[in-house]
């Protein structure tokens, strides 16, 4: 581990009201003595930790600006090192001369991520809560905040620890009958072993059930608005972000490519592709965005299929409907302020064929009815119509999902061997894969190269 000092700039390069430079490691305080001037003369090495002066940064006998000091002495910091934070006038050109004085005084500039490495090189935090830092930074609703929250706070860390607990106890057993039979039998240890797993199997396929909700609540739902051409698709988008995001004409055809926008529904964040009207062409251009329109339909996680009811159905909404069968489904019969050539009742024979009993509500984009009967609609279909953050740990991150997984698949392989009366040793190999597994989601079984990959993803400063 590196134990050198450490420098960067801890706000956005903007302009602002305020900007923070910070120094961690063994010389930080030294280093801010160097170019730190407290009013009263005294030095910041003097100063008792927990404390904030008043003074200014100066080099080469120039004042650079008017700041405040934190001190932070270790243990008791981010890091668990010795920490100093300079709150500064927030103009990008200040901060940036005093982080150059900083480094030109002993620091170095920081890597991106390696304060928070640092405080889990430390012990100060595991891997999953040191992940969850970024969680936090990039959450983009109050539900993913929250749930990134408790991961920092350990929420995951200790479900985790406790299966592993459990698991290493049934390894330390099986290690000391093998070695010790005298004093610690096995007889009848299969059943109640097999009982032992398949509880934690349980817990760890509950972890990976709820890391659907976790990537919804963290990255929103992918929301792909289908329909044949000219049943109103661009209009519902601009209906839904309050503004006209997507050229609307009477002209069917008019939108070619994919349209992405994103907007937050009471919490809910959809990110919401608009795509080309469906249908088969010999446009060269308009056929490019009908291929993209099918491709993402594969990938949605809710797909909203406007159907224009003031047309009767042809080949092109049929293709779509054949499309969307075993899909979360929400269809909206638009332009219900004209005439209706299209019913409810003549989807049904379609709708019984897609998944969780697909919802028709008819709307009007254009009048921009029926808006809040569809928002419902999302809620009820992904939150059950509760829209509120409860104690449940949700995976949010692939790494850990993928961890979850092997384990599962290792702890497989102890109930197989437990079936095929195998010897207790092969149970004691497995049992120790599942816990190693587990250990990487903390950091505690995990190569040094993964941990440089993670927190090479973070921003400078953090």
């Amino acid at each position: 581990m590196k134990t050198d000092t450490i420098a960067a700039i801890a706000t956005a390069m903007a302009g602002a009201g305020l900007g923070i430079v910070r120094i961690s490691g063994p010389d930080a305080v030294f280093v801010a003595d160097r170019v730190f001037f407290e009013k009263g003369g005294r030095k910041l090495s003097e100063t008792k930790s927990h404390t904030i002066r008043y003074g200014e940064i100066r080099e080469d006998g120039e004042v650079i600006d008017e700041v405040l000091i934190l001190l932070m002495k270790a243990p008791r910091s981010y890091t668990r090192e010795d920490t100093v934070e300079i709150d500064c006038h927030g103009g990008v050109y200040v901060v940036k001369r005093i982080l150059e004085a900083v480094v030109r005084n002993g620091a170095r500039p920081a890597e991106p991520g390696e304060f928070t490495k640092r405080a889990f090189l430390n012990g100060r935090l595991d891997l999953s809560q040191a992940e969850s830092v970024m969680d936090v930074i990039q959450a983009q609703n109050e539900f993913a905040l929250k749930s990134s929250v408790r991961q920092l706070s350990g929420s995951l860390s200790r479900v985790i620890r406790e299966i592993r607990a459990e698991l290493l106890h049934e390894v330390a057993f099986i290690e000391s009958a093998l070695d010790d039979p005298e004093h610690f039998s096995l007889d009848g240890y299969s059943h109640r072993l097999k009982v032992i797993v398949n509880n934690v199997a349980g817990k760890v396929e509950k972890l990976i059930a709820s890391s659907e909700n976790g990537r919804i609540l963290k990255e929103g739902i992918l929301t792909v608005i289908v329909g044949k051409p000219n049943a109103g698709k661009s209009s519902l988008l601009n209906s839904m972000l309050g503004e006209e995001r997507a050229i609307v004409t009477e002209i069917a055809g008019t939108t070619r490519d994919v349209l992405r926008e994103q907007m937050n529904l009471n919490g809910i964040v959809l990110n919401v592709i608009d795509t080309a009207g469906i249908r088969d062409t010999e446009d060269v251009v308009e056929k490019i965005g009908v291929d993209k329109a099918r491709q993402y339909l594969e990938d949605a996680d809710l797909v909203i299929y406007v159907v224009d009811s003031s047309t009767e159905l042809d080949e092109n909404d049929f293709d779509i409907m054949d499309r969307l069968v075993g899909r979360k489904v929400i269809v909206l019969l638009n332009k219900s302020d004209l005439h209706a050539k299209t019913e409810e009742e003549e989807l049904r024979p379609f709708l019984e064929k897609m998944q969780n009993g697909c919802k028709v509500i008819s709307v009007s984009a254009k009048e921009q009815t029926g808006m809040d009967e569809l928002y419902k609609a999302v809620k009820d279909m992904f939150f059950f119509g509760e829209l509120r953050f409860n104690d449940e740990v949700y995976i949010t991150n692939i790494r850990h999902k993928t961890a979850l997984e092997n384990t599962l698949e290792s702890l497989s392989l102890v109930r197989k061997s437990i079936e095929e009366g195998m010897p207790e040793d092969f149970y004691s190999i497995d049992l120790m894969n599942a816990y190693e597994e587990l250990g990487s989601i903390i950091g505690e079984a995990v190569e040094e190269d993964l941990v440089e990959e993670i927190f090479r993803s973070f921003c400078v400063g953090k």
